[in-house]
């Protein structure tokens, strides 16, 4: 399979992971108790995108790496087009409406707000686990992609060596990220490597893993011809791999102090080091093999909803999010006062049931990720990537 080649399932499928963090993030009380603990287990999207990351730059870039400026530069500057621009304008939204409103939440406690906007904007806030939910909580992630990104380039050079650096490299992190936690846990410095939790869960040296099971699947694929089978065996191995690290995780007790099972030892082991290899299996399904899934996906609302899918998990949670959600509950509070004075009793009892509200804000958001996609992510990326940025100028 070429390098350059699209994979529409595979755009599809960012769309339908950010679907999945939006039903953990929006879990409601008023579900029944049993679907209450299975979305709250819902981790497994956020690997699915690190596998993605760890898929796509593999198979675009292994090919054609080199060590030089000229290469580096391009390399970066497509990165910060792909991911940078969008985040920047809506983290400066997001402090510049905390001040409007005087909500401190985003600071998560802390008075130096200048320096907190500097943690989020250089991705640092990613390594202190005191700094990691400040600003737009959920772009902590944004700092483990990043570190894979500015090392891909590295790894690359060392795998084509021998594959056994595929093997070599996560260990490698996994002991460094352990020392550092040994020499942190006891010093008092906003959380940085505060612990093991912190470092598997929140950290690309707990989490590389889902990267590299990525590039090894890139490997793969790079190496396969393009045949697509009518059996989509590893398609639903894969779906099934998933179902069994979550139900793992729903098993495990809980706790306040706990509220995942996500974070107990044997949740983080199922996470970290055999969730990928589902996911994997899963993403070589949609690849190679036919099936409704893949169909699905591949739809042009399924590519557009794709393409979006990055501003939908920066806005998901945050001031844009907030805002939707007052309105919303405010409006079905008034209609089902006038629906009670019409005596639609029914109508209005149905419009308090969790699904409606789901609903109302998952629609909501995903407009709007679009109209921010096609208007304002999308024209920055490719200005940038037509422009001289990171450049050498030519004398």
């Amino acid at each position: 399979m070429k390098s350059k080649e699209y994979i529409p399932a595979l755009t599809g499928v960012r769309g339908l992971a950010a679907f999945l963090i939006f039903l953990d993030h929006y879990n409601q009380k008023g579900f029944p108790p049993l679907l209450f603990r299975i979305f709250n287990e819902f981790h497994f999207p956020l690997p699915m995108f690190f596998v993605l990351s760890g898929f796509l730059i593999c198979l675009r870039y292994y090919d054609n790496v080199e060590v030089n400026k000229h290469w580096m530069r391009k390399y970066i500057k497509n990165r910060i087009a792909r991911v940078y621009p969008i985040y920047l304008i809506l983290t400066i939204a997001t402090f510049i409406v905390a001040w409007i409103i005087t909500d401190n939440s985003i600071y998560n406690g802390f008075s130096s707000k200048i320096g907190i906007f500097i943690m989020n904007i250089t991705f640092l806030r990613g390594f202190f686990d005191q700094f990691k939910f400040t600003g737009i909580g959920q772009g902590w992630s944004l700092t483990v992609e990043e570190c894979f990104y500015f090392s891909a380039p590295f790894f690359f050079l060392l795998v084509q060596r021998t594959k056994k650096w595929l093997i070599y490299l996560p260990l490698m992190f996994i002991g460094v990220g352990t020392l550092f936690v040994m020499i942190f846990r006891n010093v008092n410095f906003y959380g940085f490597f505060v612990d093991f939790k912190f470092m598997f869960i929140y950290t690309f040296f707990g989490r590389c893993v889902e990267f590299f099971v990525g590039m090894g699947l890139a490997l793969i694929i790079r190496k396969s011809d393009d045949t697509i089978k009518k059996n989509p065996f590893f398609t639903y191995l894969g779906i099934l791999g998933i179902i069994g690290t979550t139900t793992v995780m729903v098993m495990q007790p809980i706790s306040v102090e706990v509220p995942f099972g996500l974070y107990q030892p044997i949740g983080i082991f199922t996470n970290n080091f055999i969730l990928p290899f589902a996911i994997g299996s899963f993403f070589y399904g949609l690849i190679k093999e036919k099936s409704v899934i893949r169909y699905l996906l591949s739809t042009p609302f399924g590519q557009l909803n794709g393409r979006s899918s990055y501003i939908f998990y920066l806005i998901h949670l945050g001031f844009i999010a907030t805002f939707a959600s007052d309105f919303f509950d405010s409006t079905s509070t008034s209609f089902s006062e006038w629906l009670d004075t019409k005596e639609y009793y029914w109508l209005a009892e149905n419009l308090s049931n969790p699904l409606v509200g789901l609903t109302l804000m998952y629609s909501f958001l995903t407009i709007v990720s679009i109209i921010l996609y096609k208007n304002v992510e999308e024209p920055l990326n490719l200005y940038i990537r037509k422009s001289s940025f990171l450049e050498t100028k030519k004398v």
